[in-house]
């Protein structure tokens, strides 16, 4: 949990009676490699905060999956929109190696938004760098090659590149595993 108030408390200041009562309603769940956090069909109930390990967010297809982001250690993750509606979600969310969350319900978010001093702060903040790094991803999308989607996930994103496989960051930057190698050979 300590991770978790660090992050808050780069944001403001928690005093003991207020981080009380936004731990108690956090819970510590650990996930092997592999295993599905939320899949796609079914409503978000956790809005969850890496410990440490790997997620990656997928539309599943019949031919191969569209990844379309990735979730690291210290940040929050979670189908996002489906949380916020209350609508299944379009995608799913998957662990990439062993995984530590501290999860929150949607009803206990709500009520450390209503009964906290700063709940609403913290969850603006959150939404805020969410929405920052969907606008940024789809930017990229519109205006940059693959080669260059590539170097700027290597140079702004290390962590992704050395941590992720190489099948889901080709998907990531829109191209085959095979167009993703030639990209590589041609940088180094």
């Amino acid at each position: 949990m300590g991770h978790i108030r660090e992050y808050c408390e780069r944001l403001v200041r928690l005093d003991e009676s207020e981080w009380s009562f936004i731990a108690s309603h956090f819970k510590r769940t650990v996930l092997d490699k592999g295993q599905i956090v939320t899949r796609a069909g079914e409503t978000e109930e956790f809005l969850s905060f890496i410990e440490s390990g790997a997620i990656r967010y997928y539309v599943p297809g019949e031919d191969r999956d569209l990844t379309f982001d990735f979730s690291l250690d210290r940040e929050f993750s979670c189908a996002y929109d489906s949380f916020l509606t209350r609508q299944p979600s379009q995608y799913a969310v998957e662990t990439l190696s062993r995984t530590v969350l501290w999860q929150i319900s949607y009803s206990d978010l709500q009520a450390v938004y209503n009964q906290t001093r700063v709940g609403s702060h913290l969850g603006r903040f959150i939404a805020e760098n969410l929405f920052l790094r969907k606008s940024q991803r789809e930017r990229s999308l519109r205006t940059l090659t693959a080669k260059e989607r590539y170097l700027r996930l290597f140079k702004d994103q290390p962590e992704v590149v050395r941590r992720i496989p190489l099948k889901y960051i080709a998907s990531y930057i829109g191209v085959t595993p095979q167009a993703l190698s030639r990209i590589r050979r041609q940088i180094c």
